[in-house]
């Protein structure tokens, strides 16, 4: 469910001003869709949209998924010609009403102007300019359409194709080169789990640091990720922060198509974290594209359509994960107590190196 990134706050003191803020509240303007607005005061607590079908459907337990957020009441906005946007909306609204969800208004945008079916000019009403400049000063883009959205996930074409092929192939080879060596010295995959974290973490730092991941170290990594270990090491120390989503689109644009899952995962992961519902519907659409039964895309999945935002989540385990957490996870846990995310480091002893616990590791 499209959300609200918690240190943004949208507010919409009428209808005029639902209709100005929902574009950027989306990502992208919306045509043939059914928009829900819940309000918490003025404030817009969460954005959540639907395609509009040809023929009316039952809207029971999506009206069911809304009214879990808790919501004081919501605005709904159809866009599209009144044939297709009328019998929908009247299906919205009874199973809204009869999921006891407060409607303060019901509109439809079509053509630069917006209609009340609660009352008002015939005609309808134009777009009154500056209503979203709070969005706009917030940094929030609206998109033409989802189109241009589900372009940002796609595979980068042309010249950097050909580049991420070759790059690709050099990676395979070092996997591969890198794989014997570990089965020859007896290290059960110890090598390889240790080479896919520290391309993680070094692909942080450099994108912490605002630097561009050259075609080498992005196939490595994609390369990397598709170890199970390797992605859950990286969805362990996801967070919000703007420069994951930025290091992780531009993976899962360069990385060869079936490399694309894991940092399509991260990618929705990351947005999903920060209340960007609609960038994490597309990325986790782009994983499941390519790998349909991909374990955390299809978690990811089911928590997107049941509206289940992060902060009801108190630890992420995919299925297949061990309920015991890994060394360090549970200090980022604690570091997350009272909604702040600190970067925490391990305990150090004299030497300054990690101090090691007298318990068995146990190989992944």
């Amino acid at each position: 469910m499209p959300g609200m990134n918690p240190d943004c706050t949208i507010t919409a003191c009428s209808s005029a001003e639902a209709v100005a803020v929902a574009p950027y509240l989306l990502g992208f303007h919306p045509h043939d869709s059914l928009v829900v607005l819940g309000m918490v005061g003025h404030a817009v607590d969460f954005a959540v949209r639907y395609d509009l079908p040809s023929q009316v459907t039952d809207f029971t337990e999506a009206a069911e998924v809304i009214a879990r957020q808790g919501a004081d009441r919501v605005i709904l906005i159809g866009y599209g010609p009144p044939w297709l946007v009328t019998p929908m909306v009247l299906e919205v609204g009874r199973a809204l009403r009869a999921a006891e969800v407060t409607i303060e208004d019901v509109l439809r945008v079509a053509d630069g102007r917006w209609w009340s079916y609660l009352g008002g000019p015939a005609g309808g009403t134009p777009f009154a300019p500056g209503l979203a400049a709070q969005a706009v000063y917030q940094g929030m883009v609206a998109l033409p359409d989802r189109l241009a959205l589900v372009a940002k996930v796609s595979p980068a074409e042309g010249r950097q194709r050909a580049e991420m092929r070759e790059a690709t192939g050099r990676a395979r080879a070092r996997a591969t080169d890198l794989a014997a060596d570990d089965l020859r010295a007896a290290r059960g995959g110890q090598w390889m789990r240790r080479a896919g974290r520290e391309a993680v973490r070094e692909a942080e730092r450099a994108a912490r640091a605002g630097r561009r991941l050259s075609p080498d170290e992005i196939a490595w990594l994609g390369v990397m990720l598709v170890k199970s270990v390797v992605l859950d090491y990286a969805i362990d120390r996801s967070g919000p922060e703007d420069w994951r989503m930025r290091l992780w689109n531009e993976v899962v644009r360069k990385v060869q198509p079936e490399h694309a899952p894991a940092p399509a995962c991260l990618l929705a992961y990351a947005a999903w974290q920060a209340g960007e519902g609609s960038l994490a519907r597309v990325a986790v659409d782009r994983a499941l594209l390519e790998e349909p039964a991909h374990r955390i895309a299809g978690m990811l999945d089911r928590l997107l359509a049941a509206g289940i935002r992060s902060h009801s989540v108190v630890a992420f385990m995919p299925p297949g994960r061990s309920e015991q957490p890994r060394r360090g996870e549970v200090r980022r846990r604690e570091a997350r107590r009272g909604g702040v995310r600190r970067e925490q480091r391990a305990p150090r002893g004299v030497s300054g190196r990690p101090k090691r616990r007298p318990t068995r590791r146990r190989s992944r």
